[in-house]
């Protein structure tokens, strides 16, 4: 990887979103917690949620992931407050169409993602990328399953 390729990937908008990560931690009383773990790099994040009529009360994250990852990370927990599993899902799939596909990136309320459109030429990053998501989707699964 060239140093300006990874310079663009790195960007300052990358670099700002990961220290800011909304809702890092775990809480004392969750509904469901669930960790997702990318092979490939080693980044992992541990997500926890309080569901309450069909949405999400409360969040928390436990990201220890790249830069990358730690930015998706942080978009999510920007916004995720309030969203339904329907929402959630559908953003991930724009996501991962946005990185795989040269779709869009996702629209208000998760459009800062637009911030990771460098990835898209570094598939073995995605996978980080998409831990956060995943890991609340499963989740939200195991809240709903138990509610």
């Amino acid at each position: 990887m060239a140093d300006s390729d990874l310079m663009q990937l790195y960007s300052r908008r990358i670099l700002a979103l990961t220290t800011a990560i909304p809702h890092q931690g775990k809480l004392r009383q969750p509904d469901a917690s669930a960790m997702r773990r990318s092979p490939q790099c080693g980044s992992s994040v541990t997500v926890h949620v309080v569901v309450s009529d069909g949405r999400i009360a409360d969040f928390a994250q436990e990201v220890r992931a790249c830069a990358l990852g730690q930015a998706s990370a942080s978009v999510l927990g920007q916004a995720v407050i309030g969203r339904d599993r329907a929402e959630i899902a559908a953003t991930r799939d724009q996501l991962r169409a946005m990185l795989k596909e040269d779709a869009p990136p996702p629209s208000a309320p998760f459009a800062d993602l637009e911030a990771l459109l460098p990835a898209r030429d570094f598939p073995n990053r995605h996978a980080s990328i998409l831990l956060a998501w995943e890991a609340t989707l499963d989740a939200m699964d195991q809240a709903l399953a138990d509610a």
